[in-house]
C-alpha cells in the first residue's frame, strides 16, 4: 500500500509540473502590475515601505512618517532642503523596489521617503556624442527603448528590465561580459546630478553635478547604496545599435571549473546556467554579428512572464508539500522537467517575436538584452501576476548572489561539486529556479564596485513563509554560501543576499575609506544613513541578529543548536567540505556527524 501511495504521489507531481510548464508558456498576455512599495494610511503620511517580494531578510516592517513624489529636480531639491532643515532621516525608494536588503528603510517612524516614481523622463539623447541623459526613476526598459529610437544601445545590462537606472547604480547591478569596460551599468556613466544636504546659506540642499573629471566623488556616487543623497539625473555613454546571435549549448559539468574562464574570454555576452544535480551546464554562446545578418529575435524569458495566479499557487503548494514531507525525489523530478522544458522552448526567446523555431536567435540588442513582460499590463484583479508578486500565492525565495575572483573560480566550482557529490539531491531545489546563473563581471573604478574580474554566482532557492521553519538540505546551501563568502572572499551583490553576506563586507573594499570620506562630505548630518547601512559600511555595529532560529533565515551563522531548529531535528554542525563553516544540519535525514 505504501509503495502504491508513493507511485501515485510521484505521478501527481509529474502531472502538476507538466501543467505548470504549459501554464508558464501560455500565460504571457496580461498581468496585474506591481503595487507601489509604499503604503500610507493617510494620503502620504504614516507609511510603510517594503520591496517587490513583500519582505526584507529579517522581515522588518519599515515605517516612515511621510512619502514625497517629486516630479522635477526643483521639487526634489525642496524635499531634501526641508528634510535637512528639520534634521529628518531620508531614504530613496524606486518604482518597484527590487532590492532585497533594507536599503530603503529609514530609521524609526519619523523618517521621510522620497520616491523617484515620477522622475522618469528622458532629458536628452545626443546621437553624435552617443550619450543619453535620463532622470533616475526611468526604468531600464524605457532607457533601452529611448536609446534604440536614436539608433543607440547600452551594451551590457541586467536581464530584468523592471529596475530603475538609479536603483541599478545604487546596487552595482550588471549584465555579463569580460570584454571592454565590463558588464556593470555604472561603468558606462559619464555624468551624475545628485541632490545632497547643504548648509543654511546654500538653501539646505544643493545639486552636485559630477562627471569623469569629478574624482573622487564620481567613483563614490557610481555605487552609492543611496547614502550620499538622491540621484536626479544620469548620463550614460552608449554604442551604435547592434545585432547579436546567440544559442544555448548543454554540456556535462565535469570540466566546468576549467572551462569557465576560457568561455568568458571567447564570447562577448557569455553566461552559464549550472544544474549541479543533473551534472549539466548550459553555455550561452552569444556574440555581436553584422547588422545585415537576418533575424528579428525577441527575449521574453519565461520566468519574467505573466502567470495565472492559480498556476503560481499550484507551483508554490507543490514545493511547500515537498518541503514539509522531505520529498527530495519530487523536487528532482520537477527540476529535470523544468530544465528540459526551458531548453526545448529556448528559455522564452523567439526567432521572430512570436515563436521559437531553433538556434541561433539573431536580433537587435534592444530586443535581446533584457525582458519583463509581466510589467506590461493592466489591472485584472490579480488573475495573472509576476511570479513573485506578494499579493498572490507565488514564489517566495532567498537569493544568494556572490562574485568570486577569476583566480579562485575553478576551486570554488570544485568545492561545490564536492558538496554535490555528497548529496546530489540537495541542489534540485536550486534547479527549480533555473539553476545557478553564472555571469561575468570586471573590476571597476567605483569604490563599492567589483574589486577584481570574476564570476557572479546567482542562486535562488525556497524560503518558507514561517521564519522558524528549516529548509530541506538547509546545511548544503548554507555551506555553499559560507564557502563563497569566507573561504574565497566573495563579494555579495548589494541588491540581493541574506544578512550574513554583509557581515564585515566593507573590509573587502580597498577604497572603502575613500567612499566614507565622500559620504561625510555629502551628508555630514548622516540624514541618508540608517542603522542597517551603518552596520554594512562598518560605521557602527554589524548585521548579525542573534536569536533562536536566526541561522534559518541567514540572520546569523549558527554557533549553538538553538540558532537552528533543534525541535525539528536541525542542529548546528561543521561543514563537510569547508570545515570552518557552521550550518544547520538535520542529523536524522541524510547524514550523521
Amino acid at each position: 500500500m505504501l509503495d502504491l501511495q508513493k507511485t501515485s504521489y510521484t505521478k501527481f507531481f509529474r502531472f502538476n509540473l507538466r501543467a505548470q510548464c504549459i501554464l508558464l508558456l501560455v500565460c504571457m498576455v496580461c498581468s496585474s502590475p506591481p503595487e507601489d512599495p509604499v503604503k500610507c494610511s493617510s494620503q502620504m503620511s504614516n507609511c510603510t515601505i517594503t520591496n517587490s517580494y513583500g519582505a526584507f531578510p529579517d522581515r522588518t516592517i519599515c515605517r516612515a512618517a511621510e512619502v514625497i513624489y517629486p516630479t522635477t529636480e526643483k521639487e526634489l531639491l525642496a524635499a531634501v532642503a526641508k528634510a535637512t532643515m528639520n534634521k529628518t532621516k531620508v531614504k530613496v525608494v524606486t518604482k518597484y523596489s527590487h532590492s532585497i536588503p533594507k536599503l530603503v528603510c529609514p530609521d524609526g517612524e519619523d523618517g521621510l521617503l522620497i520616491s523617484t516614481r515620477y522622475l522618469n523622463r528622458t532629458i536628452e539623447v545626443n546621437a553624435p556624442a552617443m550619450t543619453i541623459t535620463v532622470e533616475s526613476g526611468i526604468t531600464l526598459k524605457e532607457l533601452i527603448e529611448q536609446a534604440a529610437n536614436a539608433g543607440l544601445a547600452l551594451p551590457y545590462t541586467p536581464y530584468w528590465w523592471g529596475l530603475t537606472i538609479g536603483g541599478l547604480l545604487g546596487t552595482g547591478a550588471h549584465g555579463s561580459t569580460l570584454w571592454g569596460t565590463g558588464s556593470a551599468v555604472h561603468d558606462y556613466v559619464v555624468g551624475i546630478r545628485i541632490v545632497t544636504p547643504a548648509m543654511p546659506n546654500e538653501g539646505y540642499a544643493k545639486v552636485r553635478s559630477l562627471d569623469n573629471n569629478s574624482q573622487p566623488d564620481m567613483d563614490a556616487a557610481k555605487v552609492s547604496l543611496g547614502v550620499l543623497g538622491v540621484i536626479s539625473q544620469i548620463t550614460l555613454k552608449l554604442q551604435p545599435l547592434f545585432k547579436r546571435s546567440m544559442r544555448y549549448s548543454a554540456k556535462d559539468d565535469s570540466d566546468l571549473g576549467g572551462q569557465v574562464t576560457i568561455f568568458g574570454q571567447q564570447h562577448e555576452f557569455a553566461d552559464i546556467s549550472w544544474y549541479p544535480s543533473q551534472h549539466k551546464a548550459v553555455y550561452r554562446i552569444d556574440d555581436r554579428v553584422p547588422s545585415n545578418v537576418s533575424g528579428s529575435g525577441v527575449n521574453d524569458f519565461i520566468g519574467f512572464r505573466s502567470t495565472l495566479s492559480v498556476a503560481l499557487a499550484l507551483i508554490r503548494s507543490s514545493e511547500e508539500s515537498q518541503e514539509s514531507t522531505s520529498n527530495a525525489n519530487g523536487k528532482c523530478i520537477n527540476a529535470k522537467l523544468t530544465a528540459s522544458t526551458l531548453m526545448s522552448t529556448g528559455f522564452g526567446y523567439s526567432n521572430n517575436g512570436v515563436v521559437f523555431i531553433g538556434y541561433p536567435i539573431v536580433g537587435y540588442q534592444n530586443r535581446l538584452q533584457a525582458s519583463g513582460s509581466c510589467l506590461d499590463s493592466f489591472r485584472d484583479g490579480h488573475i495573472t501576476a509576476c511570479p513573485w508578486d506578494p499579493r498572490v500565492k507565488g514564489e517566495f525565495f532567498h537569493q544568494t548572489t556572490i562574485s568570486i575572483g577569476l583566480s579562485n573560480v575553478k576551486y570554488f566550482i570544485e568545492d561545490v561539486q564536492k558538496l554535490r557529490d555528497i548529496e546530489p539531491k540537495a541542489f534540485c531545489g536550486v534547479e527549480l529556479y533555473n539553476g545557478i546563473l553564472m555571469r561575468y563581471v570586471k573590476a571597476s573604478s567605483a569604490y563599492l564596485g567589483k574589486q577584481e574580474d570574476g564570476v557572479d554566482f546567482d542562486i535562488t532557492y525556497y524560503r518558507s513563509k514561517n521564519p522558524m521553519t528549516p529548509r530541506l538540505y538547509e546545511d548544503i546551501i548554507e555551506e555553499l554560501e559560507q564557502i563563497a563568502l569566507f573561504k574565497y572572499g566573495g563579494l555579495p551583490h548589494w541588491g540581493k543576499n541574506r544578512n550574513i553576506a554583509f557581515d564585515g563586507v566593507i573590509k573587502k573594499y580597498e577604497r572603502a575609506r575613500d567612499f566614507l570620506k565622500v559620504k561625510q562630505k555629502y551628508d555630514p548630518m548622516r540624514l541618508f544613513s540608517s542603522e542597517w547601512t551603518d552596520q554594512v559600511l562598518g560605521v557602527k555595529g554589524n548585521v548579525n541578529i542573534v536569536k533562536d532560529g536566526c541561522a534559518l533565515e541567514g540572520l546569523c551563522i549558527c554557533s549553538e543548536d538553538t540558532h537552528c531548529a533543534p525541535d525539528k531535528g536541525y542542529v548546528c554542525r561543521p561543514g563537510q567540505v569547508y570545515k570552518d563553516a557552521r550550518v544547520c544540519t538535520r542529523l536524522d535525514f541524510h547524514r550523521k556527524l
